[in-house]
């Protein structure tokens, strides 16, 4: 049963129609499961954002495909619906593919927390790290000074870890050390 936009949160993405929480069918072969602090996370991932995907449903099965999490979440800001795409799947065997594609590929991925760290500072001071999605992501303080304030530590410098210290050039390779 379609539903009206809610105006609780807003749609940034492409989608068929609202579906009410109530009327979607969790895939019973979703091996991906969602631990509270997760649905918790997402839940104000998406009060921030909105929708970026929509929720991906079998028309052959007519279960959820992708989007478990984002369902769960949504049932916890209070929300009666959510967008959803309805997907064709040539066989049983693809849409089990599908399901487990999705779960299962964005593991694969090697996330660059220094780079990460290196872009907050282009944020501002009160931007909310939990934004990112980031599970255990803490940010020392010095790492969110403006640019051009530097930190005092007052710590001691080693100088016996810069023996032996090698230097090479970025533009030409050339390789020397300070001994």
């Amino acid at each position: 049963m379609p539903v009206d936009a809610p105006a609780q949160y807003k749609i940034h993405c492409l989608y068929d129609q609202l579906v009410p929480l109530a009327d979607l069918k969790p895939n019973p072969k979703n091996r991906n499961k969602h631990p509270d602090d997760q649905v918790a996370r997402l839940a104000k991932i998406l009060d921030y954002q909105g929708f970026r995907y929509p929720v991906k449903v079998s028309k052959r099965s007519g279960f959820v495909t992708s989007g478990h999490g984002r369902i769960e979440a949504a049932r916890a800001n209070g929300w009666a619906s959510v967008p959803v795409n309805f997907q064709d799947y040539d066989s049983d065997e693809q849409e089990y593919a599908d399901v487990q594609a999705d779960n299962a590929i964005a593991s694969w991925a090697e996330m660059d927390l220094s780079g990460i760290n290196a872009d907050l500072g282009d944020l501002g001071p009160d931007f909310d790290l939990e934004m990112l999605g980031i599970k255990d992501f803490n940010l020392d303080p010095f790492e969110k000074l403006p640019p051009g304030e530097v930190k005092n530590t007052n710590a001691e410098l080693d100088l016996d870890a810069f023996d032996n210290f090698q230097h090479t050039c970025p533009k030409c390779n050339f390789g020397w050390n300070d001994v």
